[in-house]
């Protein structure tokens, strides 16, 4: 014999069955018209997770920030501890202390926050492009032209003096092949490494510029 279905319906994905605690809860919230306790709970989480994400921000844009001592003691006191339920509660509490911060605060927070992430975006971006380049670079003299056209800036004679080192360095065919059968790294020499750095300095004071 089947089941008879629940009355109900959904809110924002979730099923709420009709005169359940959760159904009551919204009803109410909807004729005094605040958040209720579910959207209250969310909204912690998230300042929560907001407060623990501001461990990462760099000292750049976390001191202008001009948060709060409490809050700043707080990250600090989470960053020091090791310990799993030790770092749940003093999380707690630093969103506890996220909770005091206004409007203005939150959004400065999740600025400085996006301007990190699009930093780190665009340096990985800038080392996959040396890469490409230095590969390129050792594949064919070409491009050491199509590079100098480019990038005027850059000497090219010390480029093409490690690039002619780093060709020289480059590990036997069989030794590379057996690296990359293994999931080993070839070894390089010091000019492949040093080719690396003058193209990726290259490329971030073009980003600069």
């Amino acid at each position: 014999m089947s089941r008879k279905p629940k009355k109900g319906y959904f809110v924002r994905g979730q099923f709420v069955a009709e005169g359940s605690e959760l159904d009551e809860e919204l009803k109410r919230e909807q004729r005094e018209g605040g958040p209720s306790k579910t959207e209250l709970k969310a909204q912690s989480a998230e300042l929560q997770d907001l407060g623990e994400q501001l461990l990462t921000l760099r000292a750049g844009l976390f001191e202008p920030l001009a948060l709060p001592a409490r809050l700043v003691d707080a990250l600090d006191e989470l960053r020091r501890i090791s310990n799993f339920e030790g770092r749940r509660r003093q999380s707690q509490f630093v969103g506890k202390q996220m909770r005091l911060l206004n409007d203005a605060q939150i959004a400065a927070i999740r600025a400085a926050l996006e301007e990190q992430h699009k930093g780190s975006a665009a340096d990985t971006l800038r080392l996959h492009a040396a890469e490409q380049w230095r590969e390129r670079l050792l594949a064919d003299d070409a491009a050491a032209g199509a590079w100098a056209a480019q990038f005027p800036g850059t000497d090219l004679q010390q480029l093409r003096a490690l690039v002619r080192q780093a060709r020289k360095d480059a590990p036997p065919a069989a030794e590379a092949n057996h690296a990359q059968t293994t999931g080993q790294a070839p070894r390089h020499g010091r000019a492949y490494r040093e080719l690396f750095q003058l193209l990726r300095d290259a490329l971030a004071q073009a980003d600069g510029a």
